[in-house]
């Protein structure tokens, strides 16, 4: 239960406020790691506030201590050494669990100065290891590792096993740390790169999900403390994975092969299994499991063949410059991870939330069980209309699971693995039966690009460069802008000579044109060369004879720095429809309209990628006060609602200001979207 309290705390620059005994500590990366271990301790494994003292004293020999965590019976009266249930210590990131100083031996010997402590946790926010002190017959003390800490419940056999209805919802960032340390020991114990690694972890990912959703089987997904010990005991694990892995494979053929596998040792899924098999990731908070998703992918991905992910920032621009809205069918034809799909998901869903609070009058906490299921069922139709293509497989597979941890009622089967720019009549039979399927359309009707207006909405950022050129005639001669234009007095004239190359971005601008329903619009990313180069013109007179330019907003060099540094803007267009064709066909002439344009000279980052900060007048850092809800636990076991304050630089970040900008000239306008 959580109570409302009249109570600010306002928290000095650089520091942090612990969760246990509120005071003020330096905000470091270990300090972070431990207010996240604290939240664990009282959020996920129950033991009250009370039971835990930060920073304890510990007398080891003749030398004095200082234990990070230590953990204490319930309702102990006497916090005194010897009452030591649990001690936990975090380390620096560089730090190794071998180092003879402050590796796991230190722990061990907090743990036998303090006669009656049994569980210990080592971490140093990357690895972890839990251990137990158990005594021999002779007496003699052994420390034993197991997967993972008990609750305060001391139940032993969920450590092994998890039962479907006490998997835990992790808080906080902990879902995270876990994310980045099963990652990190993909990456490191099997010698792979960051992308390969990325993927493998995807497909446990995947698995993981996959078991949760199997109801009325017990869970699969596991290894036990003493399975984890041997190979043997590794190997049997990995053959429940495997298990689970054909039924994800099957459950979506569009993204795996039916020969694809978990390419890790059983040494290092046995360690993944154990750190994520306690979590239930299906009823965590959207927010929770989609930052700790996303993090990991902006992380460990970076484009090549063009692949060049679009900023959060910019993608957020685009979105809400586009406003779509429920019922509307949205596409990224070049998905990526999934990120504008994701975005436009999220908008939407926002906005059906902010109308079904207005129509029945109060918020959504407020909302009977009726008509919260309702709101779910509708959730799951705007999931429906979220398409993505991409031709590489591995990023099919991220854009699929983007969209599954930002909206459990997503759905799986709306991303494909296609070269959208092939001729219609040339895509696999198998994915014009996927396609028809999905988007209610006679798989017959599929044979060229005059058949292809499917969609209301499309927001992408497709690959772009003269380094990846696309030069099969065949697929050249399907476009206009894949054959050579003349200059005349009357403008440009398209030849019958195709070129010998054309950059892949000229050619997705009129694939998504041919995407685009009548009246569609539509906000891609694209190099600024074709908006001002005299040699594109003929790309411009072919898009404005098609569509109605609505907005150029030019992004600054560094937006997609420190991996490319072509300048860009993103551009928003309207697809005509017949009647406007038609009437400016008969009238010989295009009606003027007006344009916005902006021009952004800062995205928050500079050209190595890092932060930059708004500054005063006089150069100094701009700070902002945020006030920010935290939950804070009461010594009895309750939690309570505080409302902290605190100074923070802010963002030289010009995309948010566009927005408005945009929907006060739309009004002017006269543009209803």
């Amino acid at each position: 239960m959580v109570a409302n309290i009249n109570k600010v705390i306002n928290i000095p620059e650089g520091k942090i406020r612990d969760f246990i005994d509120g005071k003020f500590r330096n905000d470091t990366p270990e300090e972070y790691v431990r207010q996240n271990l604290e939240k664990r301790l009282v959020m996920e494994h129950k033991y009250s506030k009370n039971q835990i003292k930060v920073e304890y004293t510990i007398k080891v020999g003749t030398a004095k201590k200082r234990a990070d965590l230590a953990v204490f019976p319930k309702d102990c009266e006497n916090y005194v050494q010897e009452n030591i249930k649990m001690i936990l210590e975090i380390k620096r990131e560089d730090v190794s669990p071998d180092d003879k100083k402050e590796g796991v031996d230190q722990l061990k010997s907090y743990m036998a100065a303090s006669l009656n402590c049994e569980w210990g946790m080592w971490t140093n926010g990357i690895a972890k290891v839990v251990i137990r002190k158990v005594y021999n017959e002779d007496g003699d003390t052994k420390f034993t590792e197991y997967i993972d800490i008990p609750s305060a419940d001391g139940k032993m056999e969920n450590l092994d096993r998890p039962k479907r209805n006490e998997l835990r919802e992790p808080v906080e960032d902990n879902l995270l740390l876990v994310f980045k340390n099963c990652h990190n020991h993909i990456y490191s114990a099997e010698g792979m790169q960051k992308q390969p690694a990325f993927f493998e972890f995807l497909k446990i990912i995947f698995c993981k999900i996959e078991d949760e959703k199997n109801g009325f089987d017990p869970l699969e997904f596991f290894i036990t403390s003493d399975e984890i010990k041997n190979p043997d005991g590794q190997l049997t694990a990995k053959k429940r994975l495997a298990t689970i892995f054909d039924k994800v494979k099957k459950k979506f053929s569009q993204i795996f092969d039916v020969n694809d596998e978990i390419r890790l040792s059983h040494r290092t899924l046995g360690y993944v299994i154990s750190e994520l098999q306690s979590y239930s990731l299906i009823t965590t908070q959207i927010d929770v499991k989609g930052k700790a998703y996303e993090e990991l992918v902006g992380a460990n991905l970076r484009g090549d063949r063009g692949e060049f992910f679009t900023p959060r920032n910019v993608m957020t621009m685009a979105v809400e410059m586009l406003n779509p809205r429920k019922g509307e069918r949205i596409l990224d034809s070049s998905c990526g991870t999934g990120g504008f799909l994701v975005t436009a998901m999220m908008h939407v869903i926002h906005s059906f939330q902010q109308e079904s609070e207005e129509k029945l009058n109060r918020e959504m906490s407020e909302w009977q069980y009726e008509e919260k299921k309702v709101f779910d069922e509708q959730i799951s139709e705007i999931s429906r209309d979220i398409v993505g293509f991409d031709i590489n497989p591995d990023l099919v597979k991220s854009s699929t699971m983007n969209l599954l941890m930002n909206n459990e009622q997503a759905k799986d089967g709306n991303l494909f693995r296609m070269n959208s720019l092939l001729p219609p009549h040339e895509w696999p039979s198998q994915l014009k039966k996927d396609l028809s399927k999905e988007l209610g359309i006679p798989k017959e009707s599929i044979s060229n690009s005059k058949s292809i207006e499917w969609f209301d909405v499309i927001v992408t950022n497709p690959p772009f460069g003269s380094k990846i050129p696309i030069q099969d005639r065949n697929i050249l001669s399907q476009y206009d802008l894949g054959y050579i234009w003349e200059k005349s007095n009357a403008g440009w004239i398209k030849s019958d000579r195709l070129q010998k190359s054309v950059p892949p971005e000229q050619l997705f601008i009129e694939r998504c044109v041919q995407f685009l329903k009548p009246g569609g619009r539509m906000a891609i990313v694209i190099p600024d060369s074709i908006l001002g180069s005299p040699g594109l013109g003929y790309i411009r007179q072919w898009l404005i004879e098609r569509t109605k330019i609505i907005a150029s907003i030019d992004l600054p060099a560094v937006t997609f720095q420190p991996r490319n540094g072509t300048q860009t803007s993103v551009l928003i267009v309207q697809k005509k429809t017949e009647a406007e064709l038609r009437e400016e066909s008969e009238n010989q002439y295009m009606a003027d309209y007006n344009i916005f344009m902006a021009i952004l000279d800062h995205v928050g980052h500079d050209k190595r990628g890092n932060f930059i900060y708004k500054t005063d007048d006089d150069g100094k850092l701009y700070l902002k006060t945020i006030m920010k809800k935290e939950i804070v636990a009461n010594a009895d076991g309750t939690y309570s609602e505080v409302l902290t304050s605190k100074d923070k630089h802010v963002l030289n970040d010009q995309t948010g200001q566009v927005p408005p900008l945009f929907e006060e000239w739309k009004r002017g306008e006269g543009i209803l979207w």
